[in-house]
């Protein structure tokens, strides 16, 4: 199979980390005799510095002409602590996915063995825990208008809109996700307060009559984000709108322990892009110190969701489990012992790869 994929490497730590995961690829595509062709292409503060905008159109046409995007991350610090920057790398963030369609956040959450003593929760509510969050992600409060400030200062004002396509696009994605899975799908609103939310559920019912087979289950954010953190054994496919998803998601990442062993994908109406759920860490820039397992995780989804390669990304998850039974790691989850650089772990994984 011929790969052709757009490379965004980012601000910060980005292109350390997406360095391994695309050299991880070069790996996979080459035991299983796969044709990987890919371009880098220039976002957030660094496309900023050199173009005055955070998602240049060159950088749109080589993500619309790709079979998938591999992304590493945005942010810089002299745009973070500035309050009166009209341009920032985030606004990048948003038009590409405005712009590609990307209308799905799928963030597997799982624990590994070896890093449930750092979740912040107990061994036993979090050991075994693997659900799917699913968030929607071109509708919401982030997108809807008007949106603004009075006059005076006083008083700002956010819009959250929702359309029917939006809302069934994303359920039936959810659907067909939880049929691969143990076949249960949780549906988070706020259907009680929000005319938006009691649209989500009206349609959801709609579908939930298409799934007969599914476990399907209603629960009010507020309730989630609470079993979220006390039963994250009960999930197995959660879905929710953009706001919701955005807060349980990052709430739920606590659960494996470390944020840096956390991928994403995006999927798209166009392509679909892939990518760890962490940001920038600019102090760590350059150092070779950042943990790349989270990309490496996020080009396996992208073997599997991008190009149905599901042996492919089974090996590179296999590889990370390898590697950190053999505490070859960097020192964020290091725990005392030895710590690796970016690149011995990338090194690592990649002849693990080779001699299996």
């Amino acid at each position: 199979m011929k790969l052709n994929i757009a490379v965004l490497p980012g601000d910060g730590i980005g292109p350390e980390i997406v360095t391994q995961a695309l050299e991880v690829t070069k790996a996979i595509c080459s035991k299983f005799n796969h044709e990987l062709s890919y371009k880098e292409a220039l976002v957030g503060a660094i496309a900023i510095d050199k173009t005055g905008v955070p998602y240049p159109q060159e950088t749109h046409e080589l993500c619309m002409a790709s079979d998938a995007v591999l992304f590493g991350a945005i942010g810089d610090p002299k745009y973070d602590n500035n309050p009166s920057a009209k341009v920032r790398p985030e606004q990048g963030l948003l038009k590409m996915r405005k712009d590609l369609g990307l209308y799905a956040n799928l963030r597997p959450i799982n624990t590994f063995p070896s890093l449930i003593h750092k979740s912040p929760l107990r061994a036993e509510l979090v050991d075994g825990a693997d659900f799917m969050c699913v968030r929607e992600l071109t509708g919401g409060l982030y997108f809807g208008r008007p949106q603004g400030r009075s006059e005076d200062g006083n008083t700002a004002y956010d819009t959250c809109v929702y359309t029917r396509e939006e809302i069934e696009r994303i359920v039936r994605l959810s659907y067909k996700l939880a049929e691969q899975r143990n076949k249960k799908l949780t549906i988070v609103d706020k259907a009680n307060v929000l005319c938006t939310s009691r649209l989500w559920r009206q349609i959801a019912q709609e579908i939930e009559k298409e799934f007969p087979h599914i476990e399907t289950e209603y629960m009010f954010v507020d309730n989630a984000a609470m079993q979220i953190i006390q039963w994250p054994k009960r999930f197995d496919v959660l879905v929710t709108e953009n706001l919701f998803g955005d807060i349980l998601t990052d709430e739920a990442s606590v659960i494996t322990g470390s944020l840096g062993m956390l991928p994403s994908a995006s999927i798209g109406i166009h392509t679909s892009v892939f990518e760890p759920i962490h940001g920038s860490y600019p102090q760590a820039a350059g150092k070779n110190i950042a943990n790349p397992l989270a990309t490496i995780l996020s080009a396996a989804l992208m073997l599997e969701y991008a190009f149905d390669l599901k042996e492919e990304g089974a090996l590179i998850r296999k590889a990370v489990d390898a590697s950190m039974d053999a505490k070859v790691v960097t020192e964020d989850i290091a725990s005392g012992e030895k710590a690796y650089s970016t690149s011995e772990v990338g090194e690592w994984i990649i002849n693990f790869i080779k001699n299996n």
